[in-house]
């Protein structure tokens, strides 16, 4: 899922209670582009078990507009929207790179798909922390999707566990 335009920054904006359609569709007439990253869950529901799809940040969704234009002022008098998010009175860009990312992880509507899976003995490369650019071998990913790798420090092969998103 990709949606970038050039010269085009994302913003956030807060929706009303159980409004995040009526908020979409109404700034998707005035122009702006929206994401709402979804996240399907499970639910019970008269002794049943039912998927459902909900947002991931309950009450809030992207939209992006081009840096010069004068109608970003319009989204808080859009119906469904109770306010565009600010920082110090002006509204605050969401970085780049995040958006990125989620849409990145994310289908063309918009669910956000589970992380990629490692299976024992797969050759990793850590990406994040004091280990970053090191080659490890998983052992084994536990039932709370924590991966734990081989890492051979001084010849000697040490356990260790990082989180999956940590890992390429």
């Amino acid at each position: 899922m990709s949606f970038q335009r050039p010269e085009t920054q994302w913003f956030v904006a807060q929706f009303k209670p159980n409004c995040a359609d009526i908020a979409r569709r109404n700034l998707l007439r005035q122009g702006f582009q929206c994401f709402l990253p979804m996240q399907e869950i499970t639910r019970r529901r008269s002794g049943r078990f039912v998927k459902a799809s909900v947002p991931l940040f309950p009450g809030y969704l992207f939209l992006s507009v081009s840096p010069h234009s004068q109608r970003l002022g319009a989204v808080n008098g859009t119906h469904g929207i109770t306010r565009l998010v600010s920082q110090g009175g002006s509204p605050a860009p969401v970085p780049e790179d995040f958006i990125r990312a989620l849409t990145g992880r994310c289908d063309e509507r918009g669910i956000l798909q589970p992380r990629r899976e490692f299976s024992p003995g797969e050759e990793v490369t850590i990406t994040a922390g004091p280990l970053t650019d090191f080659i490890a071998r998983v052992e084994k990913v536990d039932a709370e999707r924590r991966v734990w790798l081989l890492l051979d420090i001084l010849g000697r092969e040490t356990r260790i566990s990082a989180d999956a998103e940590a890992l390429r």
